[in-house]
């Protein structure tokens, strides 16, 4: 009975040995099964289309932002007083250097006008001038007054001197000689006085010349005129308000060309100098407008680290608001070779970006670091060479993939 139970044991398990080994080959045959049928598209080499990575040269610069200002922005009032008859601009409207902006009613400065000329008159004709005309100089010795006083003078100092030599002969008494003597004296001062008379009347005639001018050039400020080129920024009166000496009317803005204000890091200002070029772009505007820096703050803003530096962007066209906030290129160095592939060639997952390559029929995963992309084309700062075959389109190309370059 040993023996017969043992003889079973065994057979058992011979069976359970038998099971075993037919699960592990049933389970090594399905795993051969995927291998082989990741295997297989390896035998058929995918049809790629590929490119050079191609130099070229392209200016480097220091990419910033910042805003458009006017060049001049310009407040404008009028210098004196009065209504408001007419505003010939509104807002946005072009103007010239020299163009009439607005006019107050002229009335009261027209009889200011009026009344100074009047004055002038009076004075030239006490000078003995016609009332018209531009010459103010007289001869004070040929004046009216001074001609009088002068025969009058020398009268007196004929019957002083005759007067002198009858006293001395004693045909007259010493009373007449000192009333012929004091006649003289009195007669001389009148002289003198007319003298000055005359003098007081030109000064008197210049004030009245200079009252006139005044007049003249306070009546043309009731007229306002553009000191600038530019456009109308904002209409600040209207027809029919009186305004004092000094109130706004107008602001007038120059914009062209426009300022441009750009804050440089300080460790990048160290590249930036005036003249250099600034490639400007505006968002929802696909141009590119090129200004050239002007001027160069001497410090840094301690709070911000940051270089302030300003460029001069032409507007002629005034496509360009001042205002506006742009994305500006400083140009520091003007030609540097670089190496650029088609944009469609850079594949970037979680912040990495990977180009696919040919080399010996199958295709090869490169990581690179990009540059600037110009149009269609990427610069690679690194990880390609000029000779390498890059794989346009690559999709879900994996590395160490057959492939043949169409």
């Amino acid at each position: 009975m040993k023996v017969s139970v043992s003889r079973r044991q065994t057979r058992t398990g011979a069976v359970l040995i038998a099971l075993v080994a037919a699960v592990l080959m049933t389970a090594g045959c399905q795993a051969e099964k995927p291998a082989a049928a990741a295997s297989a598209p390896n035998r058929k080499p995918r049809a790629v289309k590929v490119v050079t990575a191609s130099k070229d040269v392209i200016p480097r610069g220091i990419e910033v932002t910042g805003t458009l200002a006017a060049q001049d922005q310009v407040q404008l009032a009028m210098k004196v007083p009065g209504r408001v008859a007419e505003v010939l601009v509104d807002l946005g409207d072009p103007v010239r250097k020299g163009q009439q902006l607005a006019r107050l009613d002229p009335t009261d400065l027209e009889l200011g006008v009026r009344q100074a000329a009047a004055a002038l008159q009076q004075a030239r004709a006490r000078l003995g001038l016609p009332p018209a005309g531009g010459n103010d100089q007289v001869r004070v010795e040929e004046t009216p007054i001074v001609r009088q006083a002068t025969a009058t003078m020398n009268e007196a100092k004929l019957n002083r001197d005759r007067a002198r030599q009858m006293f001395e002969q004693k045909l007259i008494a010493r009373a007449d000689y000192d009333t012929a003597v004091s006649t003289f004296q009195v007669a001389e001062s009148r002289y003198h006085e007319s003298v000055e008379e005359i003098r007081n009347r030109q000064a008197m005639l210049a004030q009245r010349r200079s009252e006139l001018q005044l007049a003249r050039q306070m009546l043309s400020y009731a007229t306002l005129v553009s000191p600038i080129d530019g456009a109308v920024l904002e209409r600040q009166a209207s027809v029919g308000q009186y305004l004092p000496g000094g109130a706004p009317v107008v602001t007038v803005v120059r914009i062209h060309p426009l300022r441009l204000r750009l804050p440089v890091p300080e460790r990048a200002a160290a590249g930036v100098r005036t003249g250099q070029t600034v490639l400007v772009r505006v968002d929802q505007d696909a141009a590119t407008y090129q200004g050239r820096v002007s001027r160069i703050s001497p410090a840094i803003e301690q709070t911000n680290r940051t270089l302030l530096i300003e460029a001069e962007v032409p507007n002629e066209h005034r496509r360009l608001r001042a205002g506006a906030f742009v994305r500006a290129e400083i140009i520091t160095i003007p030609a540097e070779p670089a190496l650029f592939i088609p944009a469609s060639s850079l594949v970037t997952f979680a912040g990495i970006h990977k180009v696919f390559t040919v080399e010996n029929g199958r295709a090869v995963e490169k990581t690179v670091q990009t540059g600037r992309k110009i149009g269609e084309r990427i610069e690679i700062a690194e990880g390609l060479k000029p000779s390498d075959q890059v794989i346009v389109r690559p999709g879900n190309l994996a590395t160490g993939q057959a492939v043949t370059a169409n």
